[in-house]
């Protein structure tokens, strides 16, 4: 099921960006010298789908990604408007990174980009873990919205 964020009622994280400094996580767009090592980080850990959506992100001016990085190792991203326009996604944190506060930080750089663009309102695709987007971004669910616009991939 897809997921909608009114964009309006964002408001930055103080708290977040804090959490972040104290665990010398870094949020930040990729440069282009390094799509090849983000896209291969993203399949090895995610699988080719995501690294596909991954790359169409990354060929856009400026990139609709950001990347994690801790003691300049790769160990999470986001993805937004690489699917469709307006669409948040994909995103993963490494497993051994999880709970730090980094996809939180994530989702907020790419929800607060795609309100920069011009955006009121963004969805996200394919909602997996539906009650970290309702606490932390107020996401509801989009109803008749399943099974999405990954119904008509193929299958290999």
């Amino acid at each position: 099921m897809d997921y909608l964020v009114n964009l309006s009622l964002l408001s930055p994280d103080a708290n977040l960006a804090d959490k972040m400094n104290n665990a010398g996580v870094t949020i930040r767009r990729p440069l282009a010298p390094e799509a090849k090592l983000v896209t291969g980080w993203v399949a090895e850990k995610f699988g080719d789908g995501w690294a596909s959506e991954t790359a169409v992100a990354l060929t856009r001016q400026p990139p609709t990604c950001f990347i994690a990085t801790r003691d300049q190792r790769l160990v999470g991203f986001a993805c937004h408007e690489s699917i469709a326009r307006g669409f948040f996604g994909p995103t993963g944190v490494e497993e051994e990174s999880r709970g730090l506060g980094i996809g939180h930080a994530l989702l907020l750089a790419s929800l607060f980009d795609l309100k920069t663009m011009g955006y009121g309102y963004a969805i996200i695709g394919d909602v997996g873990p539906s009650g970290f987007y309702e606490k932390t971004v107020g996401a509801t669910p989009i109803p008749n919205s399943a099974p999405g616009i990954y119904a008509g991939m193929l299958k290999v």
